[in-house]
């Protein structure tokens, strides 16, 4: 545990659920589902015909020509982290760019400039290849244009850890101003890949939800009924910062981010531990970074994406690492899987359920799985005390990052 205080000053996001953070959060309280059915060709002939697609379009938002330098993935990472920087204040502080940071990943990164890039290579040949490609589909692609927008120059950071990715990115965030390299880091994750390969591939796995008829209720964690995961895309971005440089400028503060605790199964490229190991001893550690115990946590925003063996093993790990008395929710229910960006949008929702006292709920939970024996937020939102809660976020390849977040 750290004797620097972290804190959240500002927060943005763009996703299936709106436009912005405030619209987001209103649809998740209000228990409104971000999923519909695919209208582009290339879905006719794939088995999964549904996703969580942006409520907002970025060219509603960045000038188009902009936009033709910038993979969809950047673009809304962008989008979130101007949001957030608006948000924090930060814009008439007169900060030092050499302490300012920027700590922020992609699961799967630029694919859709690089497939739709190899296509017009193979169809007109190279010269008509755009020279903007290998700066849209590098993986720091998002992590690098925040930087150079904000002229950060503590060190712009591109985690890559699946769906623990932007969970990961805020913990090394955290990292980064305990260790007195930064005062303030823009952290988070994005993630754009509505796309044949991609769905394709997932679909192979039989990973993804098949409810195509009922789109609005496919995802459905921890029910009976589950049948995978909802693809979807968004970004999410927060300003953590030096809680004395904070107190400093005047800054409102929504939260102070705790602990973090990163862990790795060491046991399947895509199976979670079915007994949650690595996920225990991350949310294990992360408590102990904070100086809390399970006991002091009343909310969990847990991993939950609605396949039949990764809801369960969760449920394990909370009711081992932290109790059996805290309020749980999915907003996975709600706004599909976001992988790369799941961690940040669900810390946003971690800490507005912290300043609201109230938990967003899991929709779609009508049969519970006979294994469930931990209380949800099932239905409507929970109005609750929350002086501290805990988001989880867990990835193929065994990655694992829970983060507490406290009142401030």
């Amino acid at each position: 545990m750290s004797n620097v205080d972290v804190v959240v000053t500002g927060l943005g996001a763009t996703t299936p659920l709106g436009g912005d953070v405030a619209s987001t959060w209103d649809a998740m309280l209000a228990g409104r589902s971000g999923v519909g059915p695919l209208t582009q060709e290339w879905a006719v002939q794939m088995p999964v015909r549904i996703a969580a697609e942006l409520a907002v379009e970025p060219t509603e938002v960045l000038d188009r020509v902009r936009l033709r330098r910038l993979d969809r993935s950047e673009a809304i990472a962008l989008i979130a982290a101007k949001q957030a920087w608006t948000d924090s204040g930060l814009e008439t502080a007169g900060l030092d760019r050499e302490r300012l940071g920027v700590s922020f990943g992609s699961g799967i990164g630029g694919a859709q400039t690089l497939l739709n890039q190899d296509d017009i290579l193979e169809e007109s040949g190279p010269r008509k290849v755009s020279p903007h490609t290998v700066p849209m589909l590098m993986p720091n692609g998002p992590a690098a244009w925040i930087g150079i927008d904000f002229g950060a120059q503590a060190g712009v950071h591109a985690m890559a850890s699946a769906c623990a990715t932007g969970a990961e990115a805020l913990a090394l965030g955290l990292d980064m101003i305990r260790s007195g390299r930064a005062d303030v880091v823009i952290a988070g994750g994005t993630e754009a890949v509505i796309h044949p390969l991609p769905f394709a591939g997932f679909a192979a796995m039989r990973a993804m939800s098949t409810r195509n008829d009922e789109p609005e209720k496919a995802s459905r964690p921890w029910d009976k009924n589950r049948d995978g995961f909802v693809f979807g895309e968004g970004a999410g971005a927060v300003i953590l910062e030096r809680a004395e440089h904070a107190r400093a400028r005047g800054a409102r503060i929504y939260a102070r981010l705790a602990g973090a605790g990163i862990t790795s199964d060491g046991y399947d490229i895509v199976q979670p531990d079915p007994e949650c190991k690595g996920g225990i001893r991350a949310m294990s550690r992360a408590l102990r970074d904070a100086g809390l115990t399970g006991a002091d946590i009343a909310h969990v925003n847990a991993h939950a994406t609605s396949t039949p063996a990764g809801d369960m093993g969760e449920i394990i790990g909370i009711r081992t690492a932290v109790g059996a008395h805290p309020v749980i929710t999915s907003t996975k229910s709600m706004s599909g899987h976001l992988l790369g960006a799941a961690g940040a949008v669900e810390s946003i929702a971690a800490i507005l359920a912290i300043r609201d006292s109230v938990v967003p709920p899991t929709i779609n939970l009508d049969d519970p799985d006979d294994r469930l024996d931990l209380d949800v937020a099932a239905h409507k939102a929970r109005p609750l005390e929350i002086p501290a809660a805990l988001n989880n976020s867990f990835g193929f390849g065994g990655h694992n990052v829970a983060l507490v977040f406290t009142r401030a």
